[in-house]
């Protein structure tokens, strides 16, 4: 009888603790015995550390719940870059959004490592405005993209017509900040991808013919033997 009572014990003890182990949900092992010695609590991008399996923890937890742990780097914080050149390239921009800004931009220069590789920068802006701005500003920088021509805003001015005399540092300005109906593209590009844009403009500007003269400084002038690189 002893020994009976004994097994029906074990029998119950067992059943019930395999029937709590048992749950709807195909994500969750049923009950767990220290959930945080196998669920980390580090705080990882994209993850909702304010909850253990489906508990909610602590109240300092529930509040950072809906805190995204992934943050956008801090004001003014530029990307590592080995060569300090390009690293200074993405320091913050000096020149203000306005009008006497947009006119201090002309004498901007770019920096002179786009110079190493004109035509290969040059390529790489087309195929970015291709993406980000023909379908205002047109193929030929004409202002007949598809917006344009189903009605989304007035026709902007070719780039050879009232742009013509933009220089590369008024174009790079125009792309930071937005001027008239076109809005500030900063978030879309980077400050290479932008310089790389504003050098495919100006060859629009000279229907095709890009003015490396102007890009030049005196300093290294003597070292080029090519005033133009026909695209």
């Amino acid at each position: 009888m002893k020994i009976t009572l004994k097994y029906i014990s074990l029998l119950v003890i067992g059943g019930g603790a395999f029937l709590a182990s048992c749950t709807k949900s195909a994500d969750s092992p049923g009950y767990e015995y220290m959930p945080d010695m196998y669920r980390s609590q580090a705080i990882e991008p994209y993850v909702d550390y304010g909850m253990v399996k489906d508990d909610e923890r602590s109240e300092a937890a529930q509040k950072r719940k809906n805190t995204i742990s992934a943050r956008k780097p801090a004001f003014g914080s530029i990307p590592h870059h080995i060569n300090e050149q390009e690293a200074a390239l993405f320091m913050p921009y000096s020149y203000p959004n306005t009008f006497e800004g947009y006119e201090a931009s002309k004498n901007n220069p770019i920096p002179d490592f786009f110079l190493k590789d004109v035509e290969g920068n040059v390529k790489e802006g087309k195929r970015l405005y291709n993406i980000m701005c023909q379908h205002c500003h047109g193929k030929k920088g004409q202002g007949d993209g598809g917006v344009v021509e189903v009605g989304g805003f007035n026709t902007p001015s070719p780039y050879n017509g009232a742009y013509k005399n933009r220089t590369l540092g008024q174009i790079f300005h125009v792309i930071t900040f937005g001027k008239g109906a076109m809005g500030s593209h900063a978030s879309q590009l980077n400050k290479e991808e932008r310089w790389k844009v504003a050098m495919y403009v100006r060859t629009l500007q000279h229907n095709g013919d890009f003015k490396l003269k102007e890009l030049i400084k005196p300093k290294v002038e003597d070292s080029v033997t090519s005033e133009q690189v026909s695209m």
